[in-house]
């Protein structure tokens, strides 16, 4: 489990997460959510390392992240930003890229980490795409290439922030079918998502962000009848019994 305990964090002397506490298990798939500008992503670097934390602890299985390597923490933990750039590089080149934080000095793949990058890029559905370059395929393509990445890393946990960006919806649900297996599998997942019906259908848990503090974090049924959606976005989001998924109310 990572935990997170009376976290402070920010940037450029700007402090945006402010006591923030929270709980990610393995075998769950969590979803953060919020606003604009509330913090989401500030709180997966911090995790990371990427953003040092001002005030509070993060303990990652036991262990203070403190006390952790840059490359301990990255054999833990796969972390996925949003808008990469494009890398001059071969799709199966940069999949092997996860391999970096359990290669040793000097940094050659063996045939483990081959057939790793391997298997991630199967489970991506890109294992025909290995030679092609990064910058000759579309936005959504290179974007699972980045998720295969993450998936070769082979971590007990994977951090997304806006997975389903430049996805279609096929691809978008596919992609959030992959991550409730590798939950259901046993790895902590957690995403930042924008599209709230998409991650309340298929998240174990909803962690709402609002002003750099957890507003709330429940099961996504509890988070949805309690009237927080509206309070913080503005809007409604309704389950439908009969259709048996969740919906935006447009009209209020």
């Amino acid at each position: 489990m990572i935990e997170l305990k009376n976290i402070t964090a920010g940037y450029d002397g700007k402090t945006v997460l402010s006591g923030v506490s929270l709980s990610i298990p393995k075998g769950k798939l969590i979803s953060v959510i919020g606003t604009n500008g509330s913090g989401k992503s500030t709180l997966l670097k911090t995790v990371v390392g990427i953003i040092a934390a001002k005030a509070g602890e993060i303990v990652i299985d036991g262990r203070a992240s403190a006390e952790l390597s840059r490359q301990d923490t990255a054999k833990k933990i796969a972390y996925l930003a949003q808008g990469k750039s494009v890398s001059d590089m071969t799709v199966e080149q940069m999949v092997l890229h996860g391999r970096f934080p359990h290669l040793s000095y000097p940094r050659r793949y063996g045939e483990k980490d081959r057939e790793v990058a391997f298997e991630a890029l199967k489970q991506m559905g890109l294992d025909e795409l290995a030679g092609r370059p990064l910058s000759s395929l579309s936005g959504g393509i290179r974007q699972k290439a980045y998720i295969a990445m993450a998936l070769a890393q082979d971590t007990e946990y994977i951090l997304l922030d806006e997975p389903t960006a430049y996805l279609d919806i096929y691809n978008q649900i596919e992609l959030m079918n992959i991550l409730k297996s590798l939950a259901q599998a046993g790895r902590g997942v957690v995403t930042v998502m924008h599209d709230l019906p998409l991650a309340f259908e298929f998240s174990d848990g909803i962690a709402v962000i609002n002003n750099g503090r957890i507003a709330a974090c429940d099961t996504p049924e509890n988070i949805c009848t309690s009237g927080i959606v509206k309070e913080i976005f503005g809007t409604e989001l309704r389950y439908s019994e009969t259709e048996g998924t969740y919906y935006y109310k447009y009209r209020l």
